[in-house]
């Protein structure tokens, strides 16, 4: 096991970093830097488009995708993740997480846009997509396609019972230790829960999301909003301290400057990346779903999904750790503590209701994100093997939340960051050899007479009140 370990440790060190970064960068490049141009029409076409109707074919709204999917990158990474990020990385690690995030748009983006382009209809008539359909139905060469295809299936499906296993033994531990309730009841319960919604389908997991998560996440940032402006005074010099420790770190890393700068980078992206999981391929399972009439209208979706995971609700943990001084206690280092800063940073502020406050918030994100990983766990099953494998995987995944729950398989628990990064290797490959037709459909978009300049004909009508 400890080999395993180690691998897995090194693996997710730089060889992700290097990987997404390199990826996100070329794709940006290669994109033109879109999210930097359009950054108007991207909220026109996106937050600007709730509540009305949408053109196109499709199963679930758009709204529906974007929260389906938010609620798998929305977890733990968010509130523990990015205090571990601080205390390994100082607070620089902040700044890097903002780059590595603005990147990583283009790569969910790409993303995005092929799993609409090649998505099909399943025997119960809903669209599906993602990456085993983009492979097949994309790469030139079917043998590869189909190849890499299996691969990110097989891998996926393993993946994901591990990861339940973990959530589930997560919100099990947070409940015990905050309302000393039985792991194993706990287990039973959210199994119950997460059953009854993702054995209703996409629409029911759309139907619940769309309500369950924009609700979720505002609590949230609105506690991390009064404990930042009960700070207020500090802020200037919390996004000074951001910005020069971003480049001239001086966290007690060990190693010389250089060495010290390299691990600011590392843990600053290796958050970024963990929390709105771009490159990964997961996010297209559920946007692929979508009423649109075009993929690229989509994948603006995808970059408003960073915005709200990465850019947001991590820069609120970010600052709120960083302005409550938590992060220079004494023992704040020590690895159980850096994990529950979040927590005492609000505890400060609201006294025990706001660990209590981290605790729910907390739980409530890893509920949805169980729920939701469950849902991709089944499309793989029903790629490989049709409707009825996809039935059985999820009664697979709702057990293996009772068993993580109670801290049951701990074993398959190390395997879960090299079978993770088994899905993100031939995701990856597949985005590089399908480049082009990515660019090919972002141009049909912005440059087409009936996509980009229609609408942007139509919003200047309507300001002028034609």
């Amino acid at each position: 096991m400890e080999i395993i370990t180690a691998i897995s440790n090194f693996l997710w060190g730089y060889p992700v970093v290097i990987i997404l970064f390199l990826t996100s960068a070329y794709l940006t490049f290669r994109l033109k830097f879109f999210q930097f141009r359009y950054p108007l029409h991207i909220f026109k076409q996106t937050i600007g488009k709730i509540g009305k109707k949408t053109k196109g074919d499709g199963t679930v709204t758009p709204f529906q995708t974007l929260t389906t999917a938010l609620s798998s990158t929305i977890g733990a990474a968010n509130i523990v993740g990015v205090p571990v990020a601080i205390m390994l990385g100082g607070p620089g690690a902040v700044f890097w997480m903002w780059v590595i995030a603005v990147l990583g748009m283009s790569l969910k983006f790409g993303e995005i846009t092929l799993g609409v382009h090649y998505r099909e209809k399943n025997a119960a008539g809903e669209y599906v997509g993602g990456p085993t359909y983009y492979m097949k139905n994309g790469i030139k060469w079917p043998l590869i396609g189909k190849i890499l295809a299996g691969w990110y299936a097989i891998f996926l499906i393993i993946e994901l019972i591990p990861s339940i296993m973990v959530q589930s033994n997560s919100v099990a531990s947070t409940i015990e230790d905050t309302f000393s309730l039985s792991p194993l009841i706990t287990g039973i319960v959210v199994a119950f829960f997460v059953g009854l919604v993702v054995f209703g389908g996409i629409k029911r997991i759309g139907a619940v999301s769309s309500i369950f998560v924009p609700v979720m996440a505002l609590l949230y940032v609105v506690a991390g909003l009064i404990v930042i402006f009960m700070n207020a005074t500090e802020i200037p010099a919390a996004f000074a301290l951001i910005f020069t420790e971003a480049f001239n770190p001086t966290a007690a890393l060990g190693g010389g400057a250089g060495a010290v700068l390299a691990e600011t980078i590392r843990w600053g992206f290796a958050r970024g990346i963990y929390s709105n999981e771009a490159g990964l391929g997961t996010s297209p399972i559920a946007h692929s779903a979508a009423k649109t009439d075009h993929p690229v209208r989509q994948a603006l979706w995808g970059v408003i999904e960073v915005m709200v995971d990465t850019i947001i609700i991590c820069t609120v943990t970010g600052l709120v750790v960083i302005l409550s001084g938590v992060w220079k206690h004494d023992d704040a280092a020590e690895g159980s503590v850096r994990e529950a800063l979040t927590a005492r940073a609000f505890g400060e502020a609201f006294g025990p209701l706001g660990s209590t406050m981290v605790s729910v918030a907390l739980v409530l994100f890893v509920f949805s994100t169980i729920t939701v990983v469950v849902f991709y766990g089944a499309r793989q099953a029903e790629y490989l093997f049709g409707l009825w494998a996809g039935t059985v995987m999820k009664s697979v995944y709702v057990i293996s939340i009772i068993i993580g729950a109670i801290g049951g398989a701990t074993a398959l628990w190390t395997f879960l960051d090299i079978t993770l990064f088994m899905i993100l290797v031939p995701n990856i490959l597949a985005i590089i050899l399908m480049s082009p037709k990515i660019l090919e459909l972002k141009d049909e978009y912005f440059k087409s007479e009936h996509y980009y300049k229609k609408d942007v004909r139509e919003e200047k009508e309507l300001k002028e009140g034609k």
